[in-house]
């Protein structure tokens, strides 16, 4: 299954970026803490270059936090302020404060003027990774569109948090090349890629297989997966039989499937759960999942 999707928008999204990056004192750069490395678009690390940034590891309650911590610890080593967050249900003082630590430095330079600075930051990344949740949080209302699919935000829009802060939202970005198939599969898995341009059942046997390998027991609980060993469009159909996926004259309802194992995937309910490992070297063969006492992985 070969992934490309570049849809024409993300081309004048780029541009737009452009324009605004320099009108922003700071960027808060978003990524998907189950997906630091692959929720990372490299063509924003060079947009934003030279601009003070953070980046936020979002969804953190949905990942791995040991792993999470190591990916703190990494990205801190190559020089890059990073935080984990959860837009979704973390609370907003905690990213305001890492918003005033970030914007300190200039803050304090307009001050010793007699000037009480107004902060703008642009929130970026690649689509769904909750850019707009994480707006509507700080903001404490409903001012950004959200949604659980790709390509919600349309245009940059300002949000004015405070008199002294503003954001703004942007539309996801990806990059044109997704070389690296692993990580564009990936980024199906949460929803960066839109659904209907990729083969649903293929994504979702080879989501269900790296589950498999990473927490077998609570995966084969939740879709009732009874013979650990089946691979393939066998296992799909292990999880149209034991799920009652199926239709008339006893045939497998894949589109169902395909959509509920994804959609509980996106939501967590397959356990804690991060992908890949700070040790680039090994991105695409290590997974790892958090093993809670009160978790399905238990």
């Amino acid at each position: 299954m070969l992934i490309n999707w570049y849809p024409g928008h993300m081309a004048k999204t780029k541009r737009q970026l452009q324009e605004q990056i320099s009108r922003c004192d700071l960027i808060l750069e978003l990524c998907d803490a189950r997906l630091p490395f692959s929720s990372r678009n490299p063509d924003l690390e060079k947009l934003i270059q030279g601009k003070k940034s953070v980046l936020l590891l979002n969804k953190s309650d949905l990942a791995d936090a040991d792993l999470t911590r190591e990916w703190i610890r990494s990205f801190t080593e190559q020089g890059i302020r990073a935080f984990p967050c959860s837009a979704q249900s973390g609370k907003s003082k905690s990213i305001l404060r890492v918003i005033d630590d970030a914007s300190r430095e200039f803050v304090e330079k307009a001050l010793a003027k007699g000037v009480r600075k107004v902060v703008r930051a642009m929130i970026v990344g690649v689509p769904n990774v909750g850019k707009s949740t994480l707006i509507n949080q700080i903001h404490g209302s409903s001012v950004a569109r959200t949604g659980d699919r790709p390509g919600v935000t349309k245009a940059n829009q300002w949000v004015t948090v405070s008199p002294y802060l503003q954001l703004m939202d942007s539309p996801g970005m990806l990059w044109p090349r997704l070389d690296d198939q692993t990580a564009a599969r990936r980024l199906c898995y949460i929803g960066s890629i839109k659904d209907d341009v990729v083969d649903l059942p293929m994504l979702t046997i080879e989501l269900l297989q790296e589950l498999m390998e990473i927490c077998p027991q609570a995966v084969s609980e939740r879709f009732r997966i009874r013979d650990f060993s089946l691979r393939g469009e066998s296992l799909l159909q292990e999880v149209c039989k034991g799920r009652g996926f199926l239709l008339k004259g006893g045939l497998f309802d894949y589109d169902r499937c395909c959509q509920v194992v994804l959609d509980e995937f996106r939501a967590g309910r397959c356990g804690r759960i991060t992908l890949e490992k700070p040790d680039t070297s090994s991105l695409k063969e290590d997974t790892h999942v958090e093993k809670q006492q009160d978790g399905p992985c238990s």
